[in-house]
């Protein structure tokens, strides 16, 4: 006899268990997958329906580690709906507060740039809630750029967002860029030798996670740039690792900027918001 759509729930997540601290959530978000549904409706209407034939694979794929996000090919970031591949970062809750941090700190910005824009979730998050506003979103990834122009398509922001090639650890790279209100970045900031999940390591793009063997790497480029690309009063947004605020903090000081710290829902320090510092020149280089 088939099971139902309960039951399928009930054994997938003793299937997870082991694997995963989100078995549960995991069963319902792809059976909810497989049904083609949300998962309210799921729970209001199918919990006895047959389990579809194809639940059993979305399974096995989280069960091998891939992340629900790249199995359901979507991933929701500030209310909004993101296409996600593996060749970007899959958006996390705790990166919105980038983008609450920023709109306290600039509900007026009119230029925004986003460093390492991934699927688009800052730069498009943060258009969407400044319809005055245009931006700019550089990645040296050309299949994360498809990924972004996509959402940006999507989302009714194409127009609002230019998504181009840019690598800042060429020199040069900002060259025409101009000066802008509000900087956005998740730069690569892990260790090479960090332990991570295996859905993460085995499964999110390396080159948007690793940053040397401290982490710091892309800080050292980013930072001392920043003064050049800020308009006056600007402001720059960087997600920081939950142990990195003070040696970063110290990075920007040299750069002549100021910096704030933001922690996340769990408490955690998340970002640090930059300025540039009155009376203190940059350290030369």
């Amino acid at each position: 006899m088939s099971q139902t759509v309960a039951e399928a729930i009930r054994a997938a997540t003793e299937r997870l268990g082991e694997g995963t601290d989100t078995a549960r959530l995991d069963a319902e978000l792809l059976m909810a997958e497989a049904l083609d549904c949300t998962r309210s409706e799921m729970f209001l209407r199918r919990m006895h329906d047959p389990a579809p034939a194809a639940y059993a694979a979305l399974v096995e794929r989280r069960a091998a580690h891939e992340p629900v996000a790249y199995i359901r090919g979507y991933q929701e970031f500030f209310g909004l709906g993101f296409r996600v591949t593996p060749d970007v970062l899959i958006p996390r809750g705790d990166s919105e507060v980038l983008v609450e941090a920023a709109l306290t700190a600039k509900p007026d910005a009119r230029r925004v740039l986003d460093l390492g824009t991934g699927s688009g979730a800052l730069l498009l998050a943060l258009l969407s809630e400044l319809p005055e506003a245009q931006g700019i979103g550089i990645d040296r990834s050309m299949a994360a750029l498809t990924v972004a122009t996509g959402n940006a398509r999507a989302l009714g922001l194409a127009e609002r967002a230019r998504l181009e090639f840019g690598d800042w650890t060429v020199p040069g790279w900002s060259a025409g860029l101009g000066a802008f209100d509000l900087i956005l970045a998740n730069p690569p900031y892990v260790e090479e030798a960090a332990e991570l999940a295996p859905s993460v390591r085995g499964h999110e793009p390396a080159q948007a996670l690793f940053a040397g063997p401290e982490g710091m790497d892309d800080y050292r480029i980013l930072l001392p740039q920043l003064p050049a690309l800020l308009a006056p009063g600007g402001i720059a947004l960087f997600e920081i690792g939950h142990r990195q605020a003070e040696a970063v903090t110290a990075l920007a000081a040299d750069a002549g900027l100021e910096a704030v710290l933001h922690r996340d829902l769990g408490n955690r320090p998340r970002a640090l918001e930059f300025k540039i510092s009155l009376g203190k020149a940059p350290a030369s280089a």
